[in-house]
């Protein structure tokens, strides 16, 4: 990794401000710690920033609105991830080429764009570094944080810049839970073989990335927040909640997310097209019995609801379904692998029409065909989660040299 002088003392001056108690009114933002020490990383720079809505200030500003008006920084370019900048696409879309009409600023698309196509991108764009601030939701396979791997891999391509500002973990940084990626089922959903649940801030795995899995690492700065603790859920924040994409509506929906998720790998809703996406799951024929299984495990933190519902987009639309819904009782010791591997093992059980999609899309979500053959074969959850325990103590080992917070 280079890092002038220069770059050594901006970073060194943001990460002292030191830790705050745990409360709304003391954590700020690396955004809002980028701000107050005027824009340092960024001093006679060309910035260009890859976000999306969730790019706001406390006041719910967005980000590049703020910059592009801020004498201290010059802000020439705008890139959106999947969804776009201003998150008008739907889930697998984007926004394309335009000019933002708030701004007048150049908006690139950088969805599916990776290597040396979007590193083209970057050289175009005309900027000297590239700013990362994206609300991540905590699970390997939500695609943001390969949209900051690829732009990562893309700026040291380019021989760019890049600062990432950090944002919290919305389901605390606590732990990494779930099976890691195997490297022959990676794609856009998992590039690298992380946790399935890998308990890191999008700075962590920052360094991370640049540390253990790029070949050219960028010349990476991280602006970190303060106040901020491991433990803290993202209600502790005082930070408003803007939905980084368009079915993860709440933090609850984030807080199930990386186990329920797994639905999407099968004939069931995940709950899309409903007002509960994620929390609601279930398929026509799917009755009681479901809900009656799940719930005689005792799962620790969470029951289950036998429900009802007609998704209005997606699986099942305009058709009443019969399901579950996820009610999380104590989120301090709800696991959501745990728990999504335990209602797919039920669902199979309870109900002789459940199959997997045909393109065996769990396995890249999962990160290997292991869930999908043990389930498969008859394996209870204890077994399946088991199965992966080895390399998920590897991956915390290593992701503990990476942490920036306690």
């Amino acid at each position: 990794m280079r890092l002038s002088r220069r770059n050594l003392l901006a970073s060194t001056a943001l990460a002292a401000t030191p830790a705050a108690p745990q409360h709304a009114e003391h954590l700020r933002t690396g955004f809002e710690n980028l701000a107050a020490h005027d824009y340092a990383p960024l001093a006679g720079q060309r910035a260009g920033v890859v976000t999306n809505p969730t790019g706001v200030t406390r006041a719910t500003e967005h980000i590049v609105d703020v910059m592009h008006r801020d004498p201290r920084v010059e802000l020439t370019a705008v890139f959106g991830p999947e969804h776009g900048f201003r998150g008008t696409a739907q889930a697998g879309g984007s926004e394309g080429r335009y000019d933002d009409p708030a701004t007048g600023l150049p908006v690139y698309d950088t969805y599916l764009k990776s290597g040396r196509p979007l590193a083209d991108v970057f050289t175009a764009s005309g900027v000297d570094t590239v700013v990362f601030d994206i609300q991540d939701v905590g699970a390997r396979f939500y695609t943001y944080i390969w949209t900051l791997y690829d732009c990562m891999e893309a700026a040291a391509l380019a021989g760019k810049r890049f600062v990432v500002l950090d944002r919290p973990n919305p389901v605390t940084g606590r732990a990494a839970e779930g099976p890691v990626l195997r490297e022959e089922f990676a794609s856009f959903v998992g590039r690298k073989p992380i946790a399935q649940a890998h308990g890191m801030t999008v700075a962590e795995l920052a360094g991370l990335f640049n540390g253990e899995f790029l070949s050219t690492p960028v010349e990476l700065e991280t602006v970190r927040m303060s106040g901020w603790k491991r433990t803290a859920f993202y209600d502790a924040s005082g930070l408003p909640w803007v939905p980084p994409s368009p079915n993860m509506p709440t933090p609850d929906t984030a807080l199930v997310y990386s186990g329920t998720c797994l639905f999407e790998g099968t004939n069931l809703s995940e709950g899309r097209g409903t007002t509960r996406p994620f929390e609601l799951l279930g398929a026509e024929g799917v009755d009681g019995r479901w809900a009656a299984a799940v719930n005689g495990l005792g799962l620790p933190g969470v029951r289950f609801r036998e429900a009802y519902f007609a998704p209005t987009f997606s699986k099942f639309q305009g058709k009443t379904v019969g399901g579950v819904q996820v009610h999380v009782t104590d989120r301090a010791a709800f696991d959501p692998v745990r728990t999504g591997i335990a209602l797919l093992v039920t669902a199979r059980k309870v109900w002789d029409g459940f199959a997997w999609r045909s393109d065996h899309w769990i396995d890249r979500l999962t990160g290997s065909d292991r869930v999908r053959t043990m389930i498969d074969a008859g394996a209870d959850t204890d077994e399946v989660t088991g199965a992966w325990q080895e390399e998920l103590a590897a991956f915390r080992r290593v992701r503990k040299g990476y942490l920036l917070y306690k």
